[in-house]
């Protein structure tokens, strides 16, 4: 076999020439991605190239020495490097691999018709080396991808940092140059959503749902853009709602099961590092007794006041709740609750019975009792704002169950006589 190569060489290599003219005219013809990338001299001279290496490690094979693979492996790290699909690459080394085949056969041929059964056993060594090349720039191609996506991995981590921590270091990038190389606009609507530790991973991106093709669901809206940053604390969402409501947030998170909290909508990209705070406070306010649950801060604001001062809401739990936090657990337990429950029904003392599971008299002596032990009259909406907050302070500090509507309607002031909506839960005489 090596002597029929050698007798044919140079008619070989003058085929082989024709081979790669042909071979970079289809690739090119059918493959964007390589016409986006080369130019045809180039391509033609690289096939052309990567066919005289072939032929070379046929010989080196037939004659029981190894292949040489680092022409093979250089190729596989610049085509990754310059972002060339790997199907392309490959897509190319096969239809060169039969197009050297038949070159050959054709070259035995015009030399010697007689000598082409002896060109048969040499198709086993010649596919072992063509899968050898394979092998090589297939893995010469993923390890620099791999290299390349942690490096871009690492980019987008510190610009979101530049745009969330709002932090520039003196030769960086400021907030204006990191959203456009995110490819944010410099005007819009954005929010950052704060997701707590020990919630369930999210997904390194959240990419837009289809809104046409196979399987698109008619009149679908994409969903809002959002690159998520890993921290130690807990992951963070730079969100790019466009013309979303902020409430796609919530939509958005809820099939993941997770604790968040929400920011309201900034219009530039300066105002995130603020944004990333107030959706960290909206976290910490929003009470974890409550479970999985996303938190707009905007529906939270006193409990976020009282949140975003530990020192304050300390002195507020001692000194407008502390003779009940003072009492035995479960009486604690049980008036924190009541008063909790009353509050969040909007002072209905008959819905708060409902929801407790007892009668509104039950309530009205738990309520009577807090307003004994603490000074202070639920009839006095100056009072009320004092008993909200320091509640909030408690169940943020403490973690008490205070049960909530499970919607808007359900907290509304009863329209039946025995709604005792805003005001003082004395019953009546």
């Amino acid at each position: 076999m090596e002597r029929i190569i050698e007798e044919i060489r140079e008619d070989l290599d003058r085929r082989l020439a024709l081979a790669a003219d042909r071979l970079a005219d289809r690739t090119l013809a059918e493959d964007p991605a390589y016409a986006a990338l080369l130019g045809r001299a180039e391509l033609r001279e690289r096939i052309h190239h990567n066919l005289r290496q072939a032929v070379e490690g046929l010989v080196r094979n037939l004659g029981g020495l190894p292949v040489d693979l680092s022409d093979a492996r250089a190729t596989g790290t610049l085509r990754a490097g310059q972002g060339l699909p790997l199907a392309s690459l490959l897509r190319t080394y096969r239809h060169g691999g039969r197009l050297l085949w038949q070159t050959l056969t054709e070259a035995v041929a015009a030399h010697d018709r007689a000598a082409l059964p002896r060109l048969l056993p040499g198709a086993t060594a010649l596919w072992d080396v063509l899968d050898q090349m394979t092998d090589a720039v297939t893995e010469a191609y993923r390890r620099t991808d791999a290299l390349r996506g942690e490096r871009d991995r690492q980019r987008r981590a510190a610009l979101l940092d530049v745009l969330l921590d709002g932090a520039t270091a003196a030769d960086g990038p400021a907030a204006s140059e990191a959203a456009a190389q995110l490819g944010l606009p410099e005007r819009g609507r954005f929010a950052v959503v704060a997701v707590g530790p020990g919630t369930p991973a999210l997904p390194p991106g959240t990419p837009p749902a289809a809104a046409s093709g196979p399987g698109a669901v008619p009149g679908s809206v994409p969903s809002p853009r959002v690159l998520w940053r890993i921290r130690a604390d807990g992951e963070t969402g730079l969100v790019e709602l466009g013309h979303h409501p902020l409430e796609a947030v919530r939509e958005l998170l809820v099939p993941f099961g997770v604790r968040a909290g929400v920011s309201p909508v900034v219009e530039a990209p300066a105002g995130l590092a603020r944004a990333r705070r107030l959706a960290a406070l909206a976290l910490r306010a929003a009470p974890a007794s409550e479970g999985p649950r996303t938190a707009l801060l905007d529906e939270l604001l006193p409990a976020a006041l009282v949140a975003s001062q530990a020192e304050l809401a300390s002195r507020l739990r001692q000194v407008v709740l502390g003779p009940v936090l003072a009492l035995p657990a479960e009486d604690c337990r049980v008036l924190v609750t009541t008063l909790g429950t009353w509050l969040a029904c909007r002072g209905s003392t008959a819905q708060a019975a409902q929801r407790l599971y007892c009668h509104r008299n039950t309530v009205s002596n738990r309520l009577r009792r807090v307003e004994q032990l603490t000074g202070r009259t639920l009839a006095d909406p100056a009072h009320v704002v004092e008993l909200a907050l320091a509640h909030a302070a408690v169940v943020q500090r403490a973690a008490i169950a205070v049960p909530r509507p499970a919607d808007p309607a359900a907290a509304r002031p009863s329209p039946t006589p025995g709604g005792t909506a805003r005001r003082s839960p004395r019953p009546r005489a």
